[in-house]
């Protein structure tokens, strides 16, 4: 008997290549600039993964942390609303 086809289409994510601007400049991510930290995050609120910004692994991790930190200080939303 022959396999059934699905209709499911894949989706290829298209990959960054790490090209990271706090290496290149020699600074670290402020959770006070946050429209620096705005860049990596999506219109829902969460935060972009390292293979679609193209940061390091280190600065990623420093990423995260201070839109964590902003969030706290209301800085940023949690989510945003619709």
């Amino acid at each position: 008997m022959p396999k059934k086809q699905t209709s499911q289409k894949r989706i290829k994510k298209t990959v960054v290549p790490r090209n990271c601007p706090f290496c290149k400049d020699g600074a670290n991510p402020n959770f006070l600039d946050t429209k620096q930290l705005e860049k990596y995050i999506t219109e829902r609120g969460k935060v972009i993964s390292g293979a679609r910004t193209g940061l390091c692994s280190l600065h990623q991790r420093r990423v995260a942390t201070a839109i964590k930190r902003a969030r706290h200080l209301a800085l940023l939303p949690f989510v945003q609303r619709v």
